[in-house]
């Protein structure tokens, strides 16, 4: 018997047990039902599966085993079994750079799903670029990753060719958010409040641009730091600043504590965030006074799809611990895409799957062209690799739970 791993970064999916004989890890013995050779398509998986933002991450690590588990059931590449194979980040930077560089050392990676933070992707993507190696991400939203530096100058340019995503940007979300609050909820006067780190004050600096845009006015801003807890000085500001909300730019570990003490400081304003504050983990850092904050997230509401429902009750059938959580169904969809990748390239290649450079680079090539009505609907991806999917919603807490109040596609340029 001969066994040579192949493996994949990327949020979990495991496809179907197929003849195939090339390269990954074949299994030769003729035994266990399927005759032929076999081979094993590692995906691997990066995202904080410890930590402050574990709960987003273990959905996105659930969610990425469920699509595994469905492939290899299914038998969706002929000749290929798909593994999962799942590295914690922390929502660390380095460390994400790290497992990026461990597992491009690896001749036998195909693809990355990954990771939930837009700092950490940034420091992952030269690394997989540079190796031809081809990353989805199911959480990234800092326009920056897919379309460089200057995008908001017009100077759109794609860095790496190697990066996609089945989530939408905060170039879209941020100025659906305030048009949501300008228009709908006539709110005029903002307190704006980010953490500087890459998602934070990305998502802050786009909506700050379209709620002065639409007319209105923000009356004061300030920066935090996400490690402290005590931001008192920061939370009377805002108490005092006669805003109608405060709109923060971070994730829900600082979120909810400075939305918390603002109120404690006499602040009677709704807190508005992204989808880094969608999160049940919000409201129950939050405790008792998030009702009436709200939240927008890319896509619609799962539990509203149709696409959703298979997933959604497969997911309750397998019994983990952790809920999908806001980025679940998109997790599901980026380890589906490079499935789908991997397939077209066998299916190319008359039944085999080349090695080394040249395999990963047909992977990139064949993402670029993949398309299938996934769990978030229509899944495929444009020319700087973003989703073609741009629908988000609002929600707003109320009875101690995220409801959706709006779900539409942002207007504008």
């Amino acid at each position: 018997m001969r066994h040579r791993s192949l493996l994949i970064l990327t949020t979990a999916v495991t496809a179907g047990a197929l003849t195939l004989s090339a390269c990954g890890s074949r299994d030769d013995s003729g035994g266990g039902g399927d005759s032929g050779d076999k081979t094993t398509v590692t995906i691997g998986l990066d995202a904080p599966l410890t930590g402050d933002l574990s709960a987003l991450g273990q959905g996105i690590k659930n969610s990425s085993d469920l699509a595994v588990k469905t492939a290899n059931k299914n038998k969706e590449v002929e000749g290929v079994t798909f593994k999962l194979e799942p590295l914690d980040d922390q929502a660390q930077a380095g460390t994400g750079q790290q497992n990026a560089t461990k597992l491009v050392g690896n001749q036998d990676v195909y693809g990355v799903v990954g990771p939930l933070n837009s700092n950490v992707g940034q420091t992952m993507q030269k690394v997989f670029g540079n190796a031809n190696l081809v990353q989805v991400s199911p959480a990234n939203t800092a326009p920056q990753l897919s379309q460089g530096p200057d995008w908001q100058k017009g100077d759109k340019k794609r860095l790496f060719d190697t990066y996609f995503r089945t989530s939408t940007t905060d170039a879209v979300q941020g100025p659906y958010a305030a048009q949501y609050l300008f228009n709908e909820r006539k709110f005029k006067k903002a307190y704006v409040i980010d953490d500087k780190k890459t998602y934070g004050a990305g998502l802050a600096g786009t909506f700050s641009d379209e709620f002065k845009k639409l007319g209105g006015k923000v009356v004061g801003s300030d920066h935090i730091n996400p490690e402290d807890r005590d931001f008192s000085a920061v939370a009377t500001k805002v108490a005092k600043s006669k805003a109608d909300f405060v709109y923060l730019g971070m994730e829900y570990p600082a979120g909810a504590p400075l939305s918390a003490q603002i109120k404690k400081a006499g602040g009677t304003l709704p807190t508005v965030g992204g989808d880094a504050l969608y999160s049940p983990e919000y409201i129950k850092l939050h405790k008792k006074k998030s009702e009436g904050d709200m939240a927008t997230s890319v896509g619609a509401p799962l539990e509203t799809l149709d696409t959703a429902k298979t997933f959604i009750k497969n997911y309750k059938k397998e019994g983990y611990k952790a809920f999908y959580d806001a980025y679940g169904g998109y997790s599901y969809d980026s380890t589906w895409a490079i499935i789908q990748a991997v397939k077209a390239v066998v299916e190319k290649n008359d039944g085999k799957l080349p090695e080394g450079d040249d395999g990963r680079k047909q992977v990139t090539e064949a993402m670029k062209k993949v398309s299938f009505s996934g769990v978030t609907g229509q899944v495929s991806f444009d020319k700087y690799g973003d989703t073609t999917n741009k629908q988000l919603s609002v929600y707003e807490v109320k009875g101690g739970k995220h409801k959706p109040v709006k779900t539409g596609t942002f207007q504008g340029d």
